[in-house]
C-alpha cells in the first residue's frame, strides 16, 4: 500500500515558499564554468557504380627559397623534394577517393587535364604527374588506364599524388586549385 502526501501552503504563504524555492535552487547550482559546442556527423551510403572522395591532395607545409624546385607527393604516402624547396613538418597526403562496383570488374580512370593551376597570394604555380596508387603505380592522363576491382564485396579505393612545381621566392600563404577524375565502369 502507498501513501502519498500533498502539502498547500495558506495563501500567505505561496509567496514565501516560491521564494525560498527560488533562492535554494539559484544557491544550488555549481561554481563551475559551462560551455557547449555543435559538431557534425556525417555518412555516405554509396549507390553502385558511384565513388567519391575520401581526402584532398595535399603538398604540406613547404619553405621556398631563391631558387625554384618541386615536391612530389607519391600515392603511397612518401613525399620528397627537388631545387630549392624544403619541407616544413610530417605534413602532406595523397588525395584518395573510394568507390562501389562489383568484383572483377574492369574500371577506366582518367583525369580532366594532365596538369592543373593552383592559385593563391602568389604566382600561380603547376601541378602535374598525376599518379595512382596501384601495382604498378602508374601516371594518370587524359588518356584511360585501366585497372580490375579485386574486391569480392566490389568496394575500392585508390590514392592519387602529384608533382608541384614551386617558384622561386614563391609568395607564402595558401594556394588551392581542383583536378577532376572520371571512372567508366566496363
Amino acid at each position: 500500500m502507498r501513501t502519498s502526501h500533498i502539502s498547500c501552503p495558506l495563501p500567505m504563504q505561496r509567496g514565501p515558499a516560491a521564494f525560498a524555492l527560488l533562492i535554494a535552487s539559484v544557491a544550488a547550482l555549481p561554481a563551475t564554468a559551462q560551455g557547449s559546442t555543435q559538431a557534425q556527423a556525417e555518412a555516405i551510403v554509396l549507390r553502385p557504380l558511384s565513388f567519391f572522395k575520401v581526402n584532398d591532395l595535399d603538398f604540406g607545409d613547404i619553405i621556398p627559397s631563391a631558387s625554384a624546385g618541386t615536391v612530389t607527393i607519391e600515392p603511397d604516402g612518401s613525399r620528397r623534394r627537388t631545387g630549392g624547396v624544403t619541407l616544413a613538418g610530417n605534413g602532406g597526403e595523397p588525395a584518395r577517393f573510394a568507390g562501389l562496383g562489383s568484383f572483377n570488374r574492369q574500371v577506366n580512370i582518367s583525369l580532366g587535364s594532365n596538369m592543373i593551376w593552383i592559385t593563391g597570394p602568389g604566382v600561380r604555380m603547376r601541378v602535374r604527374d598525376f599518379q595512382i596508387g596501384s601495382t604498378p603505380t602508374a601516371v594518370l592522363s587524359t588518356a584511360p588506364t585501366r585497372f580490375r576491382i579485386t574486391s569480392t564485396l566490389g568496394n575500392y579505393n585508390f590514392p592519387v599524388g602529384g608533382t608541384l612545381e614551386v617558384g622561386a621566392n614563391q609568395a607564402p600563404g595558401d594556394y588551392s586549385g581542383t583536378f577532376t577524375i572520371t571512372l567508366n565502369y566496363l
